[in-house]
């Protein structure tokens, strides 16, 4: 599981500090964390993108991959799993 290194890649791109570490699984994002704009959306992609050696097309992207930490450590998990 990509948990502990996507939420530490959350805190780096967004700036979170500590509060970084205090996100859980079920912890939301879009619409929930301030620090997620459009152009943070772009930062995170690239900085997974990098982290993880894998290639994110703009149609992997939805709603439900940003809806919680979970399921944004899931969708990377999946892109490198295929």
């Amino acid at each position: 599981m990509q948990l502990e290194s996507v939420k530490t890649i959350l805190g780096e791109v967004l700036s979170l500090g500590p509060a970084a570490q205090a996100l859980t699984r079920e912890s939301a994002l879009l619409g929930s964390i301030p620090e997620l704009d459009s152009m943070a959306v772009v930062q995170l992609l690239t900085a997974l993108e990098e982290h993880y050696g894998i290639t994110i097309e703009d149609d992997d992207i939805s709603a439900h991959t940003f809806a919680t930490v979970g399921s944004l450590a899931d969708f990377i998990s999946d892109k490198m799993a295929a």
